[in-house]
C-alpha cells in the first residue's frame, strides 16, 4: 500500500524533519500539529488544519467528531501521532480518511521516533 515518492510528499516529509530536529520527540501531537504548521507556511505550502472527515451514512451525512489533522495542497493528508509504535489501527484510520474524503495520498507521522523516518509511512490510494 506504500506509495511512489512523488515531491509534495518529499517536501512534506523534510517539513516533519526539520520540525523533529528542531522540537525532539516525547512532547504531545498537538505541539507536533502546530509545530508543522508554522514550517508548512514557511515553505508557503498551503494547508488546512483540522478538517471535517465528510461521513455519508445510508444517504444521510452525519455530523460526526473525525477530523483529518492536516491537508497540504488540497491534496496530500497528514495523520500525526505522538506514539510508542505505529499501527495496523492508525493504518486504517488514514485509510478511512483518505476513502471518505476522496483523496489519494496520505501520510502517517510518529513524532515519538528517534528518527522521523523510521516513523514515516506513505499510502496511496
Amino acid at each position: 500500500m506504500e506509495g511512489n515518492r512523488d515531491p509534495l510528499t518529499e517536501q512534506i516529509i523534510g517539513a516533519a524533519i526539520e520540525v523533529h530536529r528542531a522540537v525532539g520527540p516525547g512532547l504531545l501531537e498537538s505541539i507536533y500539529e502546530e509545530c508543522m504548521c508554522r514550517e508548512l507556511a514557511i515553505q508557503e505550502l498551503s494547508f488546512q488544519r483540522q478538517v471535517p472527515v465528510p461521513l455519508i451514512y445510508k444517504g444521510v451525512r452525519l455530523e460526526n467528531p473525525l477530523r483529518m489533522d492536516l491537508v497540504v495542497e488540497d491534496q496530500v493528508v497528514l495523520e500525526l501521532k505522538a506514539v510508542d509504535k505505529l499501527s495496523g489501527l492508525h493504518e486504517a484510520q488514514l485509510l478511512s480518511y483518505l476513502k471518505l474524503a476522496g483523496k489519494r495520498r496520505g501520510l502517517l507521522m510518529n513524532f515519538n521516533s528517534e528518527r522521523l523516518v523510521d516513523g514515516v509511512k506513505r499510502m496511496v490510494l
